[in-house]
């Protein structure tokens, strides 16, 4: 049985903290959520267990997740999961697994951001301690965070896929967007220290306002655009400029304008996924599909 055909159970979950972490064995085991990596399991009212489940590299992420967010979290303005433990591959499991803090809230494709103003705030604040010049060695991307124009075929797949299933209203301002953000001036300054994943689905929310970001396993150093980009993804109609005025350093037209080119392909991508997921697709997940038409529309509906 190869490990992505290993049934992860609350049973498994257990065993594994007991035969590595016994300290741990007592704490109550209950399913979080399974997503495009990782399967996440709540330890206990203040841990929690990330397990890879549907991606091959997923391993590597955690690790990298392991050694750097710890790093980083003690400058961020939200709460974020960091790693506590780690766990080892072994004959009940063969692959790396991580045992974090557990952050609560409910993600942002299920119960989106209705007190824009201070969500806006929020979110500029957390990026703005985020993102800092990374030191050298820094992981890159994988897909995100480099020049635009290298995931330009990408771009043009998921477009002509969700215009073919008819999801997409207006391709011809999805292209201007897009032709918009690949000709912009590129990012010149430092690599930043960027999260490269913010999606509704990795934010959490409370009280109608951002509470805190998981899944930092695209961690990575890059264009801080790629991060922007959020901006269009998770705030309500009206907040851009609350955002952009609280960002530091405020962000030039450049950066923007690639900032709305991520946003595009974060959308399409949302979009596809969402629509997937309608049918079983393991990961995607219906609740993609609404937040990302909505950030369709306003990208395509005015150039802000």
């Amino acid at each position: 049985m190869r490990p992505d055909e290993i049934e992860i159970t609350a049973e498994l979950v257990r065993d594994l903290v007991r035969d590595q972490h016994p300290d741990l064995a007592d704490l109550p085991v209950v399913l979080g959520a399974r997503g495009w990596d990782n399967q996440l399991w709540r330890l206990g009212d203040d841990l929690a267990v990330r397990l890879p489940w549907a991606t091959p590299d997923a391993d590597t992420l955690l690790r990298k997740e392991f050694d750097l967010v710890p790093v980083l979290a003690p400058r961020l303005p939200l709460a974020v999961p960091v790693p506590q433990r780690i766990g080892v591959p072994s004959g009940r499991f063969p692959r790396t697994w991580i045992i974090t803090t557990w952050v609560p809230g409910t993600p942002a494709d299920r119960a989106p951001v209705t007190r824009a103003a201070d969500a806006a705030e929020s979110l500029a604040a957390f990026l703005t301690a985020l993102h800092q010049p990374a030191p050298d060695g820094a992981p890159a991307g994988r897909h995100r965070g480099g020049p635009l124009a290298d995931r330009a075929q990408g771009f043009t797949g998921m477009l002509d896929a969700a215009v073919g299933l008819g999801l997409v209203d207006d391709p011809d301002a999805a292209r201007a967007v897009w032709d918009d953000a690949v000709t912009a001036p590129a990012w010149i300054g430092p690599a930043m220290w960027i999260h490269a994943d913010l999606h509704p689905a990795n934010v959490l929310t409370a009280d109608g306002t951002l509470c805190g970001v998981i899944d930092f396993g695209d961690l990575c150093a890059g264009d801080p655009a790629c991060d922007l980009a959020a901006a269009w993804i998770l705030l309500p109609d009206g907040a851009l400029d609350r955002f952009h005025a609280a960002y530091r350093p405020t962000p030039d037209a450049a950066v923007l304008r690639r900032a709305r080119g991520w946003a595009l392909g974060r959308a399409l991508a949302g979009i596809l996924i969402g629509d997937a997921g309608v049918h079983g697709r393991p990961g995607g997940k219906a609740t993609w599909g609404p937040p990302a038409l909505a950030s369709l529309q306003r990208l395509t509906a005015a150039r802000d």
